[in-house]
């Protein structure tokens, strides 16, 4: 692929491309997820990169397109950690508590990605639906997701009759109430769901609860 560069700018320094674009996408990713796609200025996130809006614009096209591209970059991270995901030597429950704990962890390092979430949740999902590229990222979890279920209940492990969407579902609505929510309901409750002493507590109980709901007893009188 060819290398497209920038013009030379005082001092006759030429900046790489791709540098240049991932440098942007890095800002772009802070300043979106502090102010919101509406907050969120093309100005300063020019400022904070030492660039130029024009700059900006010739390598995204606009403000809109800047945060779908900040989107794709923020869901491919979480797709590209899934891929390298290997629970084909364990079994069903172990392999399904290793996914849960691979998100948690994820959502706990990348808490920009939570609020890049619940943005574009705002804007009801608008920019993702137009996205060509994040049609195509797919979840390779889902994937995962679906043969450990099977081998889990061809073993006779798990009773649940839940698929792997609903399942993903539930892993991650956990993981990202825990990010996200972390503010309010240490203002009502007085606990952080993110402190450092409670970490495992809340890693441990995310299994629990995931294995627990997958090999419960569902027989009735």
């Amino acid at each position: 692929m060819t290398t497209v560069e920038e013009p030379a700018r005082p001092g006759g320094r030429i900046r790489d491309a791709a540098r240049t674009r991932a440098e942007i996408l890095d800002v772009a990713t802070h300043e979106f997820a502090r102010a919101g796609f509406t907050g969120a200025r093309v100005d300063e996130i020019a400022a904070r990169t030492r660039t130029t809006k024009r700059m900006i614009y010739y390598y995204f096209g606009g403000k809109e397109q800047l945060f779908t591209a900040v989107l794709e970059r923020a869901y491919s991270v979480i797709r590209e950690t899934e891929q390298q995901l290997d629970v084909e030597h364990l079994d069903p429950v172990a392999a399904i508590r290793r996914l849960a704990e691979l998100t948690f962890d994820h959502h706990e390092a990348h808490p920009d990605f939570i609020r890049l979430v619940s943005i574009e949740n705002i804007h009801e999902a608008e920019h993702i639906a137009a996205s060509a590229e994040l049609g195509k990222i797919g979840s390779p979890a889902l994937d995962v997701i679906s043969r450990i279920l099977a081998s889990g209940r061809e073993s006779g492990l798990f009773t649940a009759d839940v698929d792997a969407v609903d399942l993903h579902a539930m892993i991650s609505s956990f993981c990202f109430f825990r990010v996200a929510n972390r503010h309010t309901f240490g203002a009502l409750f007085g606990r952080d769901l993110v402190a450092a002493d409670q970490r495992e507590h809340y890693r441990t109980m995310l299994g629990d609860m995931v294995i627990a709901y997958l090999t419960a007893d569902r027989a009735t009188d």
